[in-house]
């Protein structure tokens, strides 16, 4: 994927040309295919997009928690980060503003080892809800869409 207009700072998704859904994501020298499930048409060849956003939250997640273990100097040996992505009934959710419909549900279990004790883990814990990626999903999002001449 060559783009001569490709800007330095952004991430470009294309088709590869194989398969209905598979994509090449670039940014600058790194690249991964994202595809879907064989079950839905796809090779199953990469990270659906609710697992690149899920992959993005407990990367963001992990560290975060590992820089401030270390700038606090705790004893954090290793931080696990397991995600789900559902779609719950609004009225199921005792803390959402949205009270009808449906709403998307990730649920993030953090396993962390070490010598912490549990001030420290309780601690983490709230760091965690602190992560850029945490922030941005929990905020109100501007997407803009253009159409770039060809």
């Amino acid at each position: 994927m060559n783009e001569p207009n490709q800007a330095a700072d952004a991430v470009v998704v294309q088709n590869t040309g194989r398969g209905q859904f598979q994509q090449e994501v670039v940014w600058g020298p790194h690249r991964l295919i994202a595809d879907e499930p064989t079950g839905v048409g796809g090779l199953d060849s990469g990270l659906g997009p609710y697992e690149l956003l899920l992959a993005s939250l407990g990367a963001c997640t992990a560290m975060t928690l590992q820089l401030y273990a270390d700038r606090k100097h705790l004893s954090l040996k290793s931080v696990r980060v397991q995600l789900r992505h559902s779609r719950i009934h609004a009225e199921d959710c005792a803390e959402c503003e949205t009270k009808s419909g449906m709403i998307d549900h990730i649920e993030r279990v953090i396993t962390l080892e070490g010598g912490l004790n549990d001030g420290d883990r309780a601690r983490l814990v709230e760091i965690a809800d602190k992560c850029p990626v945490h922030r941005t999903l929990k905020s109100e999002i501007d997407i803009r869409t253009l159409e770039e001449p060809s």
